[in-house]
């Protein structure tokens, strides 16, 4: 006999003005599992989590948590039922602590209803603790990493003994360690009994940790399968329709240097790198975490100043002292955060568009020639097949992989000769991702040169025509695409943190010797 499902939803639809967001969803998951949740953007994930987590309501359908037919309509009223969601920006209170985060709106109390501080500090470090993470219950949140935040969201969750745990986009801003400690929490989960729904578009992170997935694909539930029985061409291919191509790769043929940077130093952490980009190459930046790839960035674009060293633009020493300045000089830069560096969320996609180009395109009286910049704008949204209602379309409503497209769009406007890229997929699924990968690959068939910025390793491997490596502000490798080795490259993403340990474990034993 089958076990019954800790969830069971059936034929959930749900519509807002001019969009099926779901069309007779059945979902289900069970106790002690972690199931998969896939996608592209506009799928419908977004819509059944926030429907399960109280924010939305469904139009039909019903939902069964423990054999009981609920149905939440607010987020607290979700939690009480014992239904937690960790999203992917963190709700927590940053002046507030552990454990005040972790007990907010039921904190023990004592007598005349004053709450008991000491009492919520053990109980919130014994929770922790049970979950393999020692945080102390005074630490305010604000001084924590992002990835010991997540620890604290877990924990919240299980202080109101959840017993289904919905996680959006967990590891998103996590490096390589940090991931490898939250999935072992999420085991530590799964033996307690919990059930864990992983929503996420890294798909080598998803066969991991999840035991079975649920594919979805305009607003419809597509195929539930057992992990072990989907490869990655399996779930892509049911995500999207089609058969798909991970990395586009075309050959390019490589001219003369557009970018030489000559023994740079910043006071940000940059130490004596020297590096060159030509035309028709992509040349990707690998490392860690801290390792200085977006450190390296800022001083190449002029947002930290450099210390020593010089930067040469096709064969000339330049002086950049701004982005507007860089982009002067041909250099166009999409930023590792969008939402924060790269876009003007409350601007529609004509005026972000054309953001880096306004004194071009302005009359002599400083105006805005529309006309122009609406027949720019016309021009990028179709070659990058951005999706959006119109020009007037506030980026903000937008989904990640279009709002990512308007990036692109607003460097390419300023025709660059160099194209520096830093998480360039990040957080976009993965029809969106292979578009990029595929716009990617015909700029550099016309000659520009593109400096990639990756954590992701077989965007890495896959995209790049050299790939060099950094560690502690400084290049500890570089690799000819023929010699793309990933245990080598991570060899090299750590190899003076190594030197530090060793050192450190040295002088440690020394210590212990001289007793």
């Amino acid at each position: 006999m089958e076990k019954q499902p800790l969830l069971k939803m059936e034929h959930i639809t749900k519509r807002f003005p001019g969009v099926q967001a779901l069309d007779n969803v059945d979902f289900e998951a069970h106790a002690g599992e972690v199931l998969g949740l896939l996608g592209e953007n506009g799928a419908g994930k977004s819509t059944l989590i926030k429907i399960l987590s109280g924010i939305y309501q469904k139009d039909q359908g019903s939902i069964w948590l423990n054999g009981q037919e609920i149905n939440p309509k607010t987020p607290h009223e979700a939690q009480k039922l014992g239904i937690s969601t960790i999203h992917q920006e963190l709700a927590l209170v940053p002046d507030l602590t552990v454990a005040e985060n972790i007990f907010l709106n039921h904190e023990p109390r004592r007598a005349l209803g004053r709450v008991d501080f000491q009492q919520m500090n053990r109980a919130a470090e014994a929770i922790l603790h049970d979950l393999g993470t020692e945080l102390p219950g005074n630490r305010l949140i604000r001084d924590l990493t992002v990835a010991a935040q997540q620890m604290v969201e877990i924990a919240k969750a299980v202080s109101h003994q959840a017993r289904l745990i919905l996680m959006d986009e967990p590891t998103s801003a996590l490096s390589h360690k940090e991931v490898d400690a939250l999935f072992a929490l999420i085991r530590r989960l799964k033996e307690k009994g919990v059930a864990v729904v992983f929503v996420s578009h890294r798909l080598d992170e998803v066969r991991q940790i999840v035991d079975r997935v649920t594919i979805m694909r305009d607003g419809q539930r597509v195929q539930t399968l057992p992990i072990a029985a989907a490869s990655e061409e399996t779930i892509i291919r049911l995500m999207v329709g089609r058969d798909v191509g991970l990395f586009p790769k075309v050959a390019a043929t490589i001219g003369e240097p557009v970018l030489t940077v000559r023994n740079i130093a910043g006071t940000n952490g940059v130490r004596q790198v020297s590096l060159t980009v030509r035309k028709g190459e992509i040349v990707g930046v690998a490392g860690l975490v801290g390792a200085g790839r977006t450190e390296l960035v800022r001083l190449i674009c002029g947002v930290d100043r450099l210390s020593s060293g010089e930067i040469l633009l096709n064969g000339q020493p330049v002086t950049i002292r701004s982005p507007a300045d860089a982009a002067r000089h041909g250099i166009g830069w999409v930023p590792e955060d969008r939402k924060l560096h790269g876009l003007v969320l409350g601007m529609d996609v004509q005026e972000n568009t054309t953001l880096a180009i306004l004194q071009r395109i302005s009359n002599r009286f400083g105006a805005v020639q529309q006309h122009e910049a609406r027949s720019i704008t016309e021009h990028y949204i179709k070659i990058l097949s951005i999706a959006t209602p119109g020009l007037r379309q506030t980026v903000r409503n937008l989904s990640g992989g279009n709002q990512q497209k308007v990036v692109l769009a607003k460097w390419l406007s300023t025709q660059p000769k160099l194209l520096i890229m830093d998480e360039p997929t990040r957080g976009i699924d993965i029809g969106a991702k292979t578009e990029v990968h595929a716009l990617i690959s015909q700029l550099v068939q016309q000659g520009m040169g593109i400096l990639m910025i990756s954590s992701e390793m077989p965007e890495i491997i896959g995209m790049s025509d050299r790939v060099v490596v950094m560690c502690q502000g400084r290049i500890t490798a570089e690799f000819e695409r023929g010699e793309f080795d990933q245990e080598k490259i991570m060899a090299a993403a750590t190899k003076f943190l190594t030197v530090v340990t060793e050192r450190v474990e040295t002088m440690e034993q020394q210590s212990w010797l001289a007793l």
